[in-house]
């Protein structure tokens, strides 16, 4: 038998316009790396070493007047060089070997950064002769300054309060306020909204340590909830779901852990 509890849902602020965003874009100067055949730095410019440089002595203890040679994904942390490998090494479709793979999002940790990569495949006369990587880095446009001071401030993450989605050729900037719910597509998470669902190529986890927990609640191992939009709890058998106000007024599961957790969040008696 299903149970059901009314929620006061608040309504999500108006998104900027778009062309502020494009403005903001166009005043950064994008980081650009060249890469070999082997993906080893050849040369970059004075952006991305200021970016790449404190990762690079971090991760590797290299300084980074030494960035020459190295391995640009030995400069990147774990769960950002698997995806950063699958854009170096990605192929066309339909088996070109020059076409340039499309751009993806990544979330740096080391610094706490937010950029938005494209790669493209440079050829010579015997063909692809290596790659030239160039990012923006959307940090300041995206994540609010970390809290604390000090080394708190070093080692606390960047709240996010835009999603970059890069769709139909351009970037995107999804207000979190707009925000329905997050679920994991694999590698990737489709971020749902009131009226679209966008394609995002940063992770579910990637996201969760840097969303609002008061907020942003993760009722499940592949969702992730924004309780401003929460409608109905909903309990069926030994099951409980979450209603969420988007298009298709959702049920989304929520686990046996947390079921608790979310009632007390609620404030569900």
């Amino acid at each position: 038998m299903k149970k059901q509890i009314d929620i006061p849902m608040k309504k999500a602020a108006e998104p900027h316009q778009h062309e502020t965003f494009v403005h903001k874009l166009e005043q950064c100067d994008p980081g650009i790396v060249w890469l070999d055949t082997s993906n080893h730095i050849v040369a970059l410019n004075n952006v991305a070493l200021e970016i790449l440089g404190p990762a690079a002595e971090q991760s590797l203890g290299v300084s980074s007047d030494k960035l020459l040679g190295i391995d640009v994904l030995q400069m990147h942390p774990d769960k950002s060089r698997n995806k950063l490998r699958l854009l170096l090494q990605s192929d066309d479709a339909v088996g070109c070997p020059v076409k340039s793979p499309p751009p993806v999002t990544m979330l740096i940790s080391i610094p706490d950064r937010v950029l938005v990569i494209r790669v493209s495949k440079m050829v010579g006369a015997k063909g692809v002769s290596g790659m030239c990587m160039i990012f923006y880095d959307l940090t300041d446009l995206t994540t609010s300054p970390p809290e604390g001071v000090g080394s708190e401030a070093m080692t606390t993450p960047r709240r996010l309060f835009k999603i970059p989605i890069y769709r139909r050729d351009r970037i995107v900037l999804i207000d979190l306020k707009d925000v329905v719910r997050f679920h994991a597509e694999g590698h990737y998470t489709t971020v749902v909204t009131t009226d679209d669902n966008y394609l995002s190529n940063l992770s579910l986890s990637d996201l969760a340590s840097r969303l609002d927990s008061n907020i942003y609640f993760r009722v499940h191992r592949s969702h992730i909830v924004s309780l401003q939009y929460a409608v109905e709890l909903v309990r069926e058998d030994e099951s409980v779901s979450l209603m969420m106000a988007d298009s298709g007024n959702t049920l989304i599961p929520v686990s046996r852990s947390r079921v608790s957790q979310i009632r007390e969040l609620l404030g569900i008696t």
